[in-house]
């Protein structure tokens, strides 16, 4: 079956640094890319949608300090990248594969 991992679970960062987050799947099975957050008792929120075969995120209707940057081998590594991360940015963050039709 596919895998989807992420490379790490709780991060802590000082207000104004840039974050990275990242997932992987493996094997590559999926062609759109998608990240959420979600902030304490609220539904996830949309952030960007990406493709399998793109280089850099397609859309971002949140912020554009929000941006991705996509690696395809093997398998499918996807950086979500905060630049100047606020407090406001304290959210549970979520990368979501459809698969391929």
């Amino acid at each position: 079956g596919n895998v989807i991992k992420t490379n790490k679970t709780d991060v802590v960062y000082e207000e104004g640094s840039d974050i990275t987050l990242s997932c992987s799947q493996s094997p590559v099975a999926s062609d759109y890319i998608y990240w959420y957050h979600q902030y304490e008792r609220s539904k996830p929120e949309f952030l960007v949608l990406t493709f399998a075969s793109a280089k850099e995120a397609q859309r971002s209707d949140v912020d554009p300090r929000f941006s991705v940057v996509v690696e395809k081998r093997e398998q499918i590594h996807v950086d979500l990248k905060i630049s100047s991360a606020a407090v406001s940015d304290s959210a549970l963050y979520y990368c979501a594969l459809s698969p391929c039709s």
